[in-house]
């Protein structure tokens, strides 16, 4: 169940990070900024905040396995 929890919550936080755009230099953040409408921008937000959510507790549970059952 450790591994589970642990996978799920990396790649949940990956997906988030990915979703809010944190990882583009300053060009590639830039031309997203105006090739996106508010919409998108509030849709990509509200997916990574929840996708990060999920990723967290995910990663507590993980660190609750790994110290309370082993």
């Amino acid at each position: 169940m450790f591994t589970f929890f642990l996978v799920i919550g990396i790649i949940a936080i990956f997906i988030a990070v990915t979703m809010v755009g944190a990882w583009p230099d300053g060009r590639q953040h830039r031309n997203h900024y105006f090739t996106e409408t508010k919409e998108d921008r509030a849709l990509n937000t509200k997916i990574s905040i929840v996708v990060g959510l999920i990723g967290i507790v995910s990663l507590a549970i993980a660190t609750a396995i790994y110290y309370f059952v082993n």
